[in-house]
C-alpha cells in the first residue's frame, strides 16, 4: 500500500519517468516504490544486478501494473557512470525526476577504481557526473526535477580544497560530513545554473534512518550502528521527503532549497558561500573531465 502522509493520492505521476539511485535497498528503495505507486515511469539503479532484480520484483509485487525497469552501475566508478548513462540514452529521450540517493560512509579511506578517495568520489562526484551527463534528458522534459539526498551531518562539513581527499589523517564521519555539505553547495549552485529553465535542483535530509547504512564497516562500526537503532526512524519515514520533492505540486518550481521533514530549513551557513560553490563546481569539473556540451552557464556572485 502507499505510504500514508502528505498524500500520495493527491499526486499523480503517469507519464513521468523518474531515475532513483541506490534504489536497492534503505530509503532508496522505498522512494522507487512510492513513485511507482504515484504512477510514475522508475528506473532502478543499483551496482548488484541481482538486488535490482529483487528490488523490481518486489515493487511490481507491490504495485498493480507498475512500470519498472533497473540498470546496473557501481557510481564510484566514472567509466560505469558514463556505461550508465549511454544506456539510460540509447533507451530514453527524456527523465523528469533524477533522484541522487545512492551513498555511504567509510570508516577507513578507502580508493575508487580511478584512485580517488571512495566518500567522496560516491557521495559527490556521482552526483556532480551522473547530473551533467543526464542533463540533456532533464532539459527535454516539460518541467524536470533534480533531488539530491544529503543529510544534517552537512553542518558538522568542511571544504578543504588542499586536502579534499582526506590524506594523512582519516576521519570517516569528517568526510562523510564534508560530503554531505558538497551535496548541498552542488544543489544551489546547480539551481543557480538552472535559473530560467525549467529544471529544479534541492537538497534533503532524510533524518537517522534505521537501514543498512554503515554496516560495511566491520563489527565494531555496525554494533554502533545497531545500538542506535531504537532512535532510527523507517526507511518509510526516512524516504518522504525524498518522494515529496519528486511529487509533490507544492514544490514545484522551487528550487535551490534544502529541505528536512518535507519543510523548507536554513542548511548550514558554508552551504551559502558562492565562492566555495564556484571553486568546487570547477574542482568537480577537473576530477570528472565535464563538462559535456550542455547550456548551463557560469555564475558568480552578483549576477
Amino acid at each position: 500500500m502507499p505510504l500514508k502522509g502528505w498524500g500520495a493520492s493527491m499526486v499523480e505521476l503517469h507519464g513521468k519517468r523518474c531515475l532513483v539511485t541506490g534504489a536497492t535497498r534503505g530509503i532508496g528503495r522505498v522512494t522507487a516504490r512510492e513513485l511507482a505507486h504515484l504512477g510514475a515511469e522508475v528506473i532502478v539503479v543499483g551496482r548488484s544486478e541481482t538486488r535490482a532484480k529483487e528490488t523490481v520484483d518486489e515493487i511490481q509485487r507491490a504495485v498493480s501494473g507498475a512500470r519498472v525497469t533497473y540498470l546496473v552501475a557501481d557510481l564510484s566508478s566514472q567509466a560505469a557512470i558514463h556505461a550508465l548513462s549511454d544506456d539510460f540514452h540509447r533507451r530514453y529521450d527524456r527523465l523528469d525526476v533524477l533522484v541522487n540517493n545512492a551513498g555511504a560512509i567509510f570508516m577507513s579511506r578507502k580508493m575508487s577504481v580511478d584512485q580517488i578517495e571512495m566518500t567522496l568520489a560516491l557521495n559527490h562526484l556521482a552526483y556532480f557526473l551522473l547530473t551533467h551527463l543526464l542533463m540533456d534528458t532533464l532539459l527535454a522534459a516539460p518541467a524536470a526535477r533534480v533531488v539530491n539526498v544529503s543529510s544534517a551531518a552537512h553542518y558538522a562539513g568542511r571544504i578543504d580544497f588542499n586536502n579534499l581527499q582526506c590524506r594523512g589523517l582519516y576521519f570517516g564521519w569528517v568526510q562523510y560530513a564534508n560530503s554531505k555539505l558538497a551535496n548541498v553547495l552542488f544543489s544551489y549552485a546547480l539551481a543557480e545554473r538552472l535559473r530560467g529553465t525549467h529544471v529544479t535542483s534541492n537538497a534533503l535530509h532524510p533524518g537517522l534512518v534505521a537501514s543498512g547504512f554503515g554496516f560495511n564497516n566491520g563489527p565494531l562500526s555496525s554494533l554502533w550502528f545497531l545500538l542506535m537503532k531504537p532512535f532510527s526512524i523507517s526507511n518509510e519515514q526516512g524516504a518522504q521527503t525524498s518522494i515529496y520533492l519528486a511529487s509533490s505540486p507544492e514544490v514545484e518550481g522551487v528550487s535551490g532549497k534544502y529541505f528536512d521533514n518535507c519543510r523548507s530549513v536554513g542548511s548550514a551557513p558554508a552551504s551559502y558561500d558562492v565562492a566555495t560553490a564556484q571553486r568546487l563546481w570547477e574542482v568537480s569539473e577537473m576530477m570528472t573531465g565535464t563538462p559535456p556540451p550542455n547550456p548551463l552557464p557560469d555564475f558568480r556572485e552578483g549576477e
